[in-house]
This record gives C-alpha cells, structure tokens and sequence, in this order.
C-alpha cells in the first residue's frame, strides 16, 4: 500500500456516490420506459434527457474538482476514467429511451426487458459500491456479479438478435429495434467497464 504524507480530498466519494444513484434513476425510469405504451413514452423519455444532463454536471464537478485539488484520493486518470465510464452507462441508457420514440417504435420485443432487468441490476450495485470506494477492500464481489451480468447480457443480446430475424419480415423496422437493442447491450458493456475501473483502483490501493 503506498503510503500518503497530506490530507486527502473525500468529496470525490460524495461525487462518485451521487454519479451511482443517477445510474439507477436511470435504469428505474427505463424500466419504465419500455412499460409504457407509445403515447407515455416521450415525457418518460424527456425525463430521462433530465436525468443524463444531471449526469453530465456531476461528472464536470468531478473533473474541476480533479482540476483545482492538488491531492486526489486515487490516481487522477483512474477517477476520470471511473467517471467517465458511468457517464457512458448513462448516456447509453438516454440514446436507447431516443431511439424509441425518434423512430416512433410501438411494441418492443419481450428480450428487451430482459436486457433493462440486467441493467437495473448493474445499476443497482455499482450503486452500492460507490462509498466503499473509500477503503477499496472486499470490493471484489462487485466486479465479478457485474461480469457475470454482462455475460447475461450477451446472452440475450444474441437471443434477441435471433428472434428479431426470425420473426420481423420489414426491413426498416429490423434495422430500428437491433439498433435500440445494440445500444441496451452497449450500456451492459459500459457497467463492465465501470466494474474493471473499480478493480484498478482496488488492485492499485491495495
């Protein structure tokens, strides 16, 4: 473990907490989202827009904060990537609720469910996960559940993709429900990549 001579800045915690929460708001209202019928889902969807732009500032604070603190309590390129990463889940999250309602798409396929119950969950314990940042210890059980989530993920990412060839005969609406359905498997992709960030920092304050 290295040792450190100056007080640390502990506020990134309070930052990097609130960034998680934003990521299940995020996936709650998406869950919602694909629940709704056709005609709820544009204010769910400008919800959402309101959600990620409340992402967006939390993840500017943490990057003026990394600006203006002279010591950081992990290495300044492992918070900015961990920022950025969860910034990334939202943003996936915001594009998936767009598409829907830009290509004005009615009945989603049953798989997509399945793919927001793994992001609710990803949400869920990177969430958690957060404020233990702080001692970094026991952390291990969160990146492994997250990758196993994401495997699940794959898993009915392909299924779907099966199902959507087998059973959609138009050609433009294929091309709209396996976009919405890539970028749902991108945000799962993006957890995962949270989750390898928090291992860094875990393995190198360790």
């Amino acid at each position: 473990m290295r040792l450190r001579f100056t007080p640390r800045d502990t506020s990134f915690f309070d930052l990097l907490a609130r960034s998680g929460q934003k990521l299940v708001d995020a996936a709650d209202l998406l869950a919602e989202f694909v629940s709704a019928d056709q005609t709820g889902r544009t204010a769910l969807a400008e919800r959402m827009t309101d959600v990620e732009h409340e992402g967006d500032e939390i993840t500017h604070e943490i990057m003026r904060k990394l600006n203006s603190t002279f010591v950081t309590p992990f290495d300044r390129e492992d918070i900015s990537g961990l920022a950025g990463a969860m910034d990334d889940c939202l943003d996936y999250m915001e594009e998936a609720t767009d598409l829907v309602v830009l290509y004005r798409i009615g009945t989603l396929p049953s798989g997509v469910s399945r793919q927001v119950e793994v992001l609710r969950e990803q949400a869920r314990l990177t969430a958690e996960v957060m404020p233990r940042l702080s001692s970094t210890r026991g952390l291990e059980p969160y990146w492994v559940e997250i990758n196993s989530l994401e495997d699940a993920a794959d898993r009915a990412y392909r299924a779907m993709l099966a199902q959507l060839f087998d059973e959609v005969t138009d050609a433009v609406t294929l091309l709209k429900l396996r976009e919405v359905v890539q970028v749902l498997e991108e945000a799962a992709d993006a957890f995962e990549t949270v989750a390898n960030r928090v291992e860094t920092i875990a393995v190198k304050e360790s």
